[in-house]
């Protein structure tokens, strides 16, 4: 997601891994590997691979996180119907691609105190 938004975590293998709706929700992989005198094992061609050596595992793979995942978009997606505001996106001062600062600045003698 862009640096902006908030969102929850998507649980997700690594060729579901490409976001596409907001540039969300933002998404977590996770891999495993087995450890072998010192090297990686599993991250080499599975075709070459030798007896016995294995290859990645991919965790978040399969129908078990599938609650987990459906969850997260309906956390993201309440998020996001509350529009342009917190709490989809930061908090003002966090703010990075924004014109905010500068609009803020022309409007400064309009704002009248609330009392």
């Amino acid at each position: 997601m862009r640096g902006s938004h908030y969102g929850a975590w998507y649980p997700c293998s690594i060729s579901d891994s490409s976001p596409s709706y907001f540039d969300g929700p933002p998404r977590i992989c996770a891999i495993g590997f087995q450890v072998s005198e010192g090297r990686l094992i599993g991250i080499e061609d599975p075709e070459k691979s030798k007896p016995g050596e294995h290859t990645p595992v991919d965790y978040f793979e399969g129908s078990p996180w599938n609650y987990a995942r459906m969850k997260a978009l309906e956390i993201c997606d309440y998020i996001r119907r509350h529009g342009p505001i917190m709490p989809a996106i930061v908090p003002p001062e966090e703010l990075e691609y924004t014109t905010r600062p500068q609009v803020l600045k022309k409007l400064a003698d309009r704002f009248k105190p609330i009392t």
